[in-house]
C-alpha cells in the first residue's frame, strides 16, 4: 500500500462502462483507490511497469490477449492479487474457475444496471472482495505448459481441466464404516483452490461432506462439476431434501444457505433461502449450527481460507457438541481470516497445512 495506507488498485477492464462502475466502486471507499485503468493487458503491462498497484481487478475476454493468458503470465512473473470480474453466464463460470487455478485470489460478477440500492450492495461486494485481495497471500506460479502455448478455447468449448494425473497420490480407503460420520466444512477468498486440493486425494469410501463456500449463484454449479471431474468422490451441487450419501460431497448453491437434518433415520439437506448470516449466503454458521445439532460428536469440522469470521462460533458449538475439528494454519491460507477466529474462539482441535488436512480426514473417518 502507499505512504497514505490506501489500497492501490489496477483496473483492466475492455469495456470503458465497466472501467468506469468499478472505478466508482472503489474509489468511494476511504482505504482505496484506482491509481489506473487498462483497456486490455497490453495496456495493462505498460501500466505495471509505472505503477505499482496492490490489486489487480481482470476481464477475461478482451483484445489482443485474453485474460487467462495474461493471468498466466503476471503469476509466473509478477504475482499480484487479482480479483475476476465474470460474467453470470455458465462460460464465465467455466473462465473463472480456470482463473482461480491459475492463481486468481476471487472473482466479482460484472456490474449491471440497477436501482441505488443494489449498486450500493454491489460496491460493498467490490469492496470487500479487493480488501480480502489486499491481504492475500500470492505465490510465483510455474506454468504447466508455455503461455503462448495456451488459447482460450472458442465459445461453447470445454475449458481445460486439471488432469486426474495431476492429482496427489490417493490416500487409502478407510478401514471401518464411514457413513456414521459426517464432515463440514466452510471457505471464502483462497477456499476454491483449498477446496480443491484437500478433496482430490480423497478416497471413495469417504463419510458424505458438505461445503459452505462463499460463491455467487451461478457458479456453484460450475465449480461443483469441475471438482467432480477432478476428484475421485463424486461432488455436486446439494439438492433440497436428498440424502446424505458416502463417497458424495455436496457444495450449497450460490444464494442458499445448506443445512443438514435427520429425516426417517438418515439425515439429509435441507437448503434455505433465509436472510443472509454474516453478510453472506451461504454462510458457514447454519451450516455448522445444523450439523452440530444433528451430527454432534459424530461430526468432522474443517475451517479453510477465507476473510472475516463466518463459522467460528458455529463451529465452538461443534466443539461442544463433541466434534473434531481442523483449521487451516496461517502459512497455506490466501487469507487468515476464518480459520484464525475459529482458533481465536477456541473452537479447533488441529491447526495443520493445507497438504495434511485431506490425510488427517481419511485418520479421523475410520471408525
Amino acid at each position: 500500500m502507499n505512504g497514505a495506507g490506501k489500497i492501490r488498485v489496477l483496473v483492466v477492464d475492455d469495456s470503458a462502462v465497466v472501467r468506469g462502475l468499478l472505478s466508482r466502486a472503489i474509489n468511494s471507499q476511504p482505504d482505496m483507490t484506482v491509481i489506473a485503468v487498462a483497456s486490455d493487458p497490453i495496456a495493462a503491462i505498460e501500466r505495471l511497469k509505472a505503477s505499482t498497484p496492490d490489486v489487480l481487478t481482470l476481464d477475461v475476454e478482451m483484445p489482443r490477449m485474453d485474460g487467462l493468458q495474461f493471468l498466466e503470465k503476471l503469476m509466473r512473473i509478477r504475482p499480484l492479487p487479482v480479483v475476476m470480474v465474470s460474467s453470470l453466464t455458465a462460460r464465465g463460470a467455466e473462465v473463472t474457475m480456470r482463473a482461480l487455478e491459475l492463481g486468481a485470489v476471487d472473482f466479482v460478477a460484472k456490474p449491471v444496471a440497477g436501482d441505488a440500492e443494489s449498486l450500493a450492495a454491489y460496491t460493498e461486494e467490490v469492496a470487500e472482495k479487493v480488501r480480502a485481495a489486499a491481504a492475500a497471500r500470492v505465490t510465483r506460479r510455474v506454468a504447466r505448459t508455455p503461455v503462448g502455448d495456451r488459447t482460450l478455447p472458442p465459445r461453447g468449448a470445454a475449458l481445460p481441466s486439471i488432469a486426474r494425473g495431476a492429482a496427489p497420490p490417493p490416500l487409502a480407503r478407510s478401514v471401518g464404516t464411514a457413513s456414521d460420520k459426517t464432515i463440514v466444512i466452510g471457505a471464502s477468498t483462497g477456499g476454491v483452490e483449498a477446496l480443491r486440493e484437500v478433496l482430490m486425494p480423497l478416497p471413495e469410501d469417504m463419510p458424505p461432506i458438505l461445503i459452505a463456500q462463499h460463491m455467487p449463484g451461478g457458479f456453484t454449479r460450475t465449480f461443483a462439476q469441475r471438482l467432480d471431474t477432478q476428484c475421485r468422490i463424486h461432488v455436486k451441487e446439494a439438492d433440497d431434501g436428498e440424502f446424505l450419501a458416502s463417497g458424495s460431497a455436496y457444495i450449497a448453491p450460490g444464494d442458499w444457505h445448506l443445512l443438514v437434518e435427520r429425516k426417517q433415520g438418515r439425515l439429509t439437506i435441507r437448503l434455505s433461502d433465509g436472510p443472509p448470516v454474516n453478510r453472506h449466503r451461504p454462510s458457514v454458521d447454519p451450516l455448522f449450527r445444523s450439523a452440530a445439532q444433528t451430527a454432534g460428536g459424530k461430526c468432522i469440522g474443517v475451517m479453510l481460507s477465507g476473510m472475516g469470521a463466518d463459522g467460528a462460533q458455529a463451529m465452538l458449538e461443534l466443539r461442544q457438541r463433541g466434534a473434531h475439528n481442523i483449521a487451516q494454519d496461517e502459512a497455506s491460507c490466501v487469507v487468515f481470516g476464518m480459520p484464525k477466529q475459529a482458533i481465536a474462539a477456541g473452537a479447533v482441535h488441529d491447526i495443520l497445512p493445507l497438504r495434511e488436512i485431506s490425510a488427517r480426514l481419511v485418520e479421523l473417518s475410520r471408525g
